[in-house]
């Protein structure tokens, strides 16, 4: 008899700043609305294994998108796209996860997002937190300069070189076998995809002037950092929560940039209690 995934994927069709996109999402589970993003420079797969979560999706609808460019969203078919260099804003990206939330008729879901995705879950909570019902980034820092080095998008560095780099960002103590699929994915990625996404987390994204705006008295914040994350260490992170009247932070011990992936039962053991809070909040 065939075994088959619990998540089912499909397309949507968004208009974000005028142009018409092609979104691939993948789902499972019922109950609150959960938005997984992905990091930089790779795609939704990096969630597969909460997708198949029991306990996650007993109570909880996950939703892995990949955003365009990325995976099987492809870029936009009305647009000479191949004309400009591809750069990731901060405005295309919140407009992105709030229509996609619109057009599933999500009610106020929870964001959870690990790196760029972590990134864009604090500058959501500044100006959308209303949209949410609580917000959780993982591998933070108020801003992060000078990571997008142009190597990223070099003609005689191959999308293996990335990959490397990736591979030194995890825990020594995650399976090798996640963090061989981790490296995997990365490679897969579209040439100018990493070194574009990093154009919105190193030049966009900057709270050490308005992380004190943050409001957590209706939207809870939660922020979490590796042990191992040495692009984005604890420290990184717990300097940010301090700027935040009401933020949690936590350090994931044992765990290093690509926690969802790297080392999914531990990464669960870490998110499952803030999810069990949300849920008897909501």
């Amino acid at each position: 008899m065939a075994r088959f995934d619990k998540a089912v994927g499909r397309y949507v069709y968004l208009t974000v700043e005028g142009v018409d996109y092609r979104v691939y999402f993948e789902e499972s589970g019922s109950g609150i609305p959960l938005l997984l993003q992905h990091t930089a420079g790779v795609d939704a797969r990096q969630w597969r294994f909460f997708l198949e979560d029991e306990e996650i999706t007993r109570n909880f609808r996950l939703i892995a998108y990949d955003l365009p460019f990325h995976g099987k969203s492809l870029p936009p078919s009305s647009e000479r796209w191949w004309e400009q260099e591809y750069r990731l804003t901060e405005s295309f990206l919140k407009e992105f996860i709030l229509r996609l939330s619109a057009a599933l008729e999500l009610d106020r879901p929870v964001f959870l997002g690990v790196s760029l995705g972590g990134y864009i879950a604090t500058d959501l909570a500044l100006t959308h937190a209303d949209a949410f019902r609580a917000i959780i980034g993982c591998e933070v820092s108020a801003e992060l300069h000078g990571l997008d080095n142009p190597l990223f998008l070099h003609p005689q560095i191959s999308d293996a070189a990335k990959a490397a780099q990736m591979y030194d960002a995890m825990g020594p103590e995650s399976p090798e076998a996640c963090k061989r699929e981790s490296t995997w994915l990365f490679s897969q990625a579209a040439p100018p995809v990493m070194l574009g996404d990093l154009y919105y987390v190193c030049n966009e994204h900057d709270l050490t002037e308005t992380a004190h705006k943050i409001r957590t008295d209706r939207t809870p914040l939660y922020l979490l950092n590796g042990e191992y994350d040495f692009v984005m260490p604890p420290s990184h992170g717990k300097a940010l929560s301090d700027r935040i009247k009401g933020a949690r932070f936590s350090s994931m011990a044992g765990l290093g940039h690509f926690p969802m992936i790297e080392n999914p039962p531990l990464f669960r053991r870490h998110v499952m209690p803030i999810l069990e809070e949300i849920r008897r909040l909501f």
